[in-house]
């Protein structure tokens, strides 16, 4: 799979929004537009603004086309609104909800941390970074990683964990408790413009 492995601010530029809830990307010379005077004067068109729209989701969820056109997809097959049921998806995967209770400072982080088998989804290790969390999971991580996720949670003073999901940590442990709604995402997206981008 290609997978981007270049700067990540990088990102941030290109969409003009920051993709991480980081210093790095949310100061303002990491918002101006790539090139050495930020391409200024350049109106997007419609197309444009849809593609926009798609990559600032890809880059926020840190996935590959191809699984993002599987989602699409999958959110089109299912019944409701397209779009929310989209993000839905996209907020349900398992590198994400390490990364909105907490555990990790990043997508990227909490990728490596599920990739490399350390966290466990109903006592059962899990290292599919894509696997969608159902209500009334419980997800925990391995002891001997204790001390480098408690190390995070404390870089991460001020982090609010999303009503859906319910931390404990004293033991690490988060439950799945609803799903997700558009208003509890913390980034500012319009889903309908991507559905009209695949049509």
């Amino acid at each position: 799979m290609a997978r981007y492995t270049g700067p990540k601010v990088k990102l941030s530029r290109r969409v003009g929004v920051p993709i991480a809830d980081n210093p790095k990307h949310t100061s303002k010379r990491a918002l101006n537009p790539p090139g050495m005077h930020g391409y200024r004067g350049r109106r997007l068109r419609d197309y444009g603004i849809r593609l926009n729209e798609k990559q600032k989701l890809r880059f926020h969820y840190h996935v590959s086309e191809r699984q993002f056109r599987r989602t699409v997809d999958e959110a089109n097959r299912l019944q409701g609104n397209s779009g929310e049921l989209l993000l839905q998806l996209l907020e349900r995967r398992l590198d994400n909800v390490v990364r909105r209770a907490g555990l990790a400072r990043t997508i990227w982080a909490a990728r490596q941390l599920v990739a490399h088998g350390h966290v466990l989804v109903n006592g059962r290790k899990t290292d599919r970074p894509s696997f969608l969390v159902s209500v009334g999971d419980v997800v925990t991580v391995k002891s001997r990683t204790h001390k480098l996720v408690r190390e995070n949670m404390e870089s991460l003073s001020g982090h609010e964990v999303p009503g859906w999901l319910d931390m404990n940590p004293s033991e690490l442990t988060t439950r799945i408790v609803a799903l997700p709604t558009p208003d509890q995402i913390p980034f500012d997206v319009n889903a309908n413009l991507i559905i009209e981008f695949y049509r």
